[in-house]
């Protein structure tokens, strides 16, 4: 099976449950309906996807795994509404943002609606008879973990977003913030997986790494994205990370390396909230002379390799020629 065909298969069964879980007629109405908007507005699932294929690559039932899938994907929408209102942004997914149409404090309580409703659906898993009760506690465990992670991550984020202005950041502290903002959930949803299909102490350890490296690939190529593709593809402003001021690895790169007048002309845009398309283009052009997205893309692919690598102890099987496509994927898309 095609990679495209399988998410989009995952997507439909994951999209299934969290219609059940997050029902029409549930009330209040407002509520619900703020918390299903980003899910229903689309997004790539490849989150689930991980937790489904981490799961057979081990010998798992796919369908014992289908609410931890689910879970994962709340705990990512969660983690979306509520970034959107830190950083005001209006749109996601090609669509108004959950606090543009119903306020900011009911996204917040949507926010709040599917982070529980994660942990519903996550202990649902122990209902299959072929998962014990034992291998979902643990799961629960790394994805509270996780969530605590991911939050951390966001500090981190606004603190390092704060500083590049006025001081150097280390990539250090770059793949730190990314590991905790990002990666972190792309390899909990490995682990998970890969727990709840019962594989050994060393599959898991080794869905765990592949995980964590596609998740810190992910997050550069997401990089590179915000400010090369196409705003009508990606689903969301382009230069929306200069906007805002965000600290990413390109803008590292390029501070340390840009000349004085080069450094002068990025920091005239970064941070400004309005930017012409004039004066995206002339960063952008800048980005790219100075090699800072040209040297962010060969680290991202780097990760994909090592993360190809974690994974070549796991039998051959449908789902593990699925994760090394997944792997060339996530460097490869346009959004």
């Amino acid at each position: 099976m095609k990679l495209l065909e399988a998410i989009k298969q995952c997507s439909f069964k994951v999209d299934d449950f969290i219609r059940r879980l997050l029902p029409d007629e549930a009330k209040p109405r407002e509520l619900y309906a703020a918390s299903r908007h980003l899910i229903e507005a689309g997004g790539k699932r490849l989150r689930p996807f991980l937790v489904v294929q981490s799961c057979i690559a081990v010998g798992g039932d796919a369908s014992a795994v289908l609410p931890a899938a689910a879970s994962v994907e709340l705990i990512h929408n969660f983690t979306l509404v509520h970034d959107d209102i830190m950083d005001r942004d209006d749109f996601r997914r090609g669509v108004p943002t959950v606090h543009r149409i119903w306020g900011v404090p009911t996204a917040i309580i949507a926010g709040d609606l599917l982070f529980s409703k994660a942990f519903e659906a996550l202990l649902r898993c122990a209902k299959h008879i072929s998962v014990s009760p034992e291998r979902v506690v643990e799961a629960a465990r790394r994805l509270a973990e996780a969530v605590s992670t991911i939050a951390e991550g966001q500090a981190l984020d606004m603190s390092l977003s704060g500083r590049l202005k006025e001081e150097v950041v280390s990539e250090e502290e770059y793949y730190e913030m990314i590991y905790k903002k990002t990666a972190a959930l792309f390899k909990v949803s490995c682990e998970i997986g890969s727990i709840i299909g019962g594989g050994s102490e060393e599959q898991v350890r080794a869905l765990s790494s592949y995980g964590e490296n596609i998740g810190l690939a992910f997050q550069m190529l997401d990089d590179i994205l915000g400010v090369t593709a196409d705003e009508k593809v990606l689903g969301k402003p382009v230069g929306s990370d200069l906007r805002e001021g965000k600290c990413t690895l390109i803008m590292i790169h390029a501070l340390s390396n840009a000349s004085s007048s080069q450094r002068a002309a990025i920091m005239k845009v970064y941070g400004k909230s309005e930017i012409s398309v004039e004066e995206l283009k002339l960063v952008v052009k800048l980005l790219e002379d100075l090699g800072s997205i040209s040297y962010v893309l060969d680290l991202a692919k780097k990760h994909v390799d090592s993360a190809k690598k974690s994974i070549s102890i796991l039998p051959e099987s449908g789902a593990k020629r699925l994760l090394m496509e997944l792997a060339d994927f996530v460097i490869s898309r346009k959004y």
